[in-house]
């Protein structure tokens, strides 16, 4: 696919998506959802890939849905390109609540982490929620911004975001529609850390290549649809779950890969088999 509003780049077993419009902050299209969508794909399918990074040029992550759609929403009624949830095509035997239109990070078999490089907030916020680890400069700046447009938790929020940080500081996000800064973000536990601006995006990848070396792809894979399937699980059926990938793993070469170079300390060389 041809990106007009996304960049994307791999080197070092990273794929690096940028949502590409600074002129706007990035502010969300239908066009960039094809485009980020097929993207994660691409980076799901690429044995080169080992780890997945977005984040958003210029000096925003993702101020929202472009507030074209909005004005023409506000116009005309309900726009059938932005509110409703259609499922996206099953895959990966994923549970069903990740496969809805922006809720199907959680299913792509490796680990997406968020630069939040400036603003984020309405859909950029809820993006920045399904990716599996978030990242922020200390210049950012999140939101939900809903309730201050008449609009409701979107695609799912109200179920992710008391997961991450509460009920109570949920509520508080949403009800408020308030802007906070990386460090109160932190605080909550809603980024992973703050890092100075102009060290963000190497920071990142720097811990991205630490993961795509040193631990074992086939590993991050099963570890992350585990994190997510529990969330829809009791702790019997996660643990039979374990009991029987633990058995998987112990076939894999990736295991024998593990062993190997503990014993002989060395690098390790997974193939993610």
């Amino acid at each position: 696919m041809a990106y007009s509003e996304i960049l994307y780049d791999v080197s070092d077993r990273i794929a690096t998506l940028t949502l590409n419009r600074p002129e706007k902050l990035n502010a969300w299209t239908n066009q960039m959802g094809a485009e980020v969508r097929a993207a994660l794909l691409a980076a799901e399918e690429d044995a080169d890939v080992r780890i997945i990074i977005i984040t958003g040029a210029g000096r925003g992550f993702c101020a929202g849905a472009d507030m074209g759609m909005l004005q023409s929403a506000a116009a005309s009624g309900v726009d059938r390109g932005i509110l409703p949830q259609q499922p996206e095509p099953a895959r990966n035997n994923a549970n069903p609540g990740f496969q809805r239109r922006y809720s199907y990070f959680p299913s792509i078999k490796k680990p997406i982490l968020a630069a939040i490089n400036g603003p984020c907030a309405g859909l950029g916020f809820v993006l920045s929620l399904y990716c599996d680890l978030r990242f922020a400069s200390d210049t950012a700046r999140l939101g939900t911004a809903f309730a201050r447009r008449g609009l409701i938790a979107e695609h799912g929020i109200a179920w992710m975001l008391p997961r991450l940080i509460g009920p109570a500081q949920a509520l508080d996000l949403l009800l408020s529609a308030r802007m906070i800064d990386a460090a109160e973000a932190a605080r909550m536990g809603l980024v992973n850390s703050v890092i100075p601006a102009g060290q963000l995006l190497p920071q990142v990848r720097a811990y991205a290549r630490e993961l795509g070396t040193m631990a074992s792809p086939r590993s991050m894979s099963v570890i992350k649809q585990q994190v997510y399937n529990a969330l829809m699980e009791t702790l019997e059926e996660a643990t039979v779950a374990a009991d029987q990938a633990m058995l998987e793993s112990f076939e894999s070469q990736d295991f024998k890969e593990g062993v190997a170079h503990f014993v002989e300390k060395r690098a390790p060389a997974f193939t993610g088999k």
